[in-house]
């Protein structure tokens, strides 16, 4: 919602304040859907040139981020606390009855509790995979840490692809609206005989292209290369928090404290409060 708020408000003030200057729409809307072919067809072909079908749909799919914002909130991230302290708890008391659970977490009992976190397949596999590790007694917990950290850099590296991808776009529009410019005043030349009147208009109708390049490069898709990249960043945050409490998990600590680190961890703004998060834990304690 505040995508669209921030959007309402770019068209408003800088076409209200073209229009409360004096400026007319008229040349604008008469130029505008050629200006608009030539740079955004530029642009888009350019897009499709520079990445493969995974990479557009990649990047097509991320731009809902800009209107939806971050995956995970608040609730996620106490549901993903308690998955890990059923599944640490579980791990101390009976290894075997464990590894039915991460073998099969479709149809785990545990998981099914949290659909939205049994529905995201990455956050099941680092799961399921570290837990895996762990129970084939790895000697130095630093090991499973480091392939960890790699596997989530790579997974954020990726995830990465459509705010690059914007971004390379945004650089080159007022570029490609020089272009069309240009092409607006070759085409102005042609008319040289013409009445000033006339001209004018061509060349104002010229400038659009400037005016369009830079525009959307700097009001629409520089902003939204910049939202995407700063959701995939506070998404990347849920996934460090299953690092930081399997690791301590692997380093012996009871599972009241594995938990704790991973509250430690949390963002702010996500993170449940100590005694709500208890009570929780409690409430698991006792229905088991």
């Amino acid at each position: 919602m505040i995508g669209i708020v921030g959007i309402v408000v770019i068209f408003v003030m800088v076409f209200g304040g073209y229009i409360a200057a004096g400026g007319k729409l008229g040349i604008i809307l008469h130029s505008l859907p050629y200006e608009m072919a030539m740079i955004g067809g530029a642009a888009v072909g350019a897009f499709v040139i520079s990445n493969d079908l995974s990479g557009i749909k990649h990047t097509i799919k991320a731009v809902g981020k800009v209107f939806k914002g971050p995956k995970w909130g608040h609730d996620d991230y106490r549901d993903l606390l308690c998955l890990l302290f059923e599944l640490v708890k579980l791990a101390r008391q009976n290894q075997v009855e464990l590894e039915e659970h991460i073998e099969q977490p479709d149809n785990s009992a545990i998981f099914s509790k949290y659909p939205k976190l049994q529905a995201d397949h990455e956050v099941v596999h680092l799961i399921c995979d570290t837990l895996r590790a762990g129970s084939m007694n790895y000697d130095d917990p630093h090991q499973v840490e480091e392939v960890l950290e790699k596997r989530i850099e790579a997974e954020h590296h990726h995830a990465l692809h459509a705010s690059h991808a914007l971004q390379t776009i945004a650089d080159g529009l007022p570029a490609l609206g020089i272009v069309a410019a240009v092409l607006g005043v070759i085409k102005t030349m042609g008319s040289i005989d013409q009445p000033p009147e006339i001209l004018g208009k061509l060349i104002g109708g010229a400038l659009v292209g400037t005016f369009l390049g830079v525009f959307l490069a700097y009001g629409l898709v520089g902003p939204f290369a910049a939202k995407v990249k700063a959701v995939v960043d506070e998404d990347a945050h849920f996934y460090q928090l299953i690092r930081e409490v399997l690791v301590a998990n692997l380093y012996g600590h009871p599972p009241n404290i594995c938990i704790e680190v991973g509250r430690q961890n949390t963002p702010g703004h996500n993170r449940p409060a100590f005694n709500d998060l208890e009570d929780t834990l409690k409430s698991l304690r006792s229905a088991a």
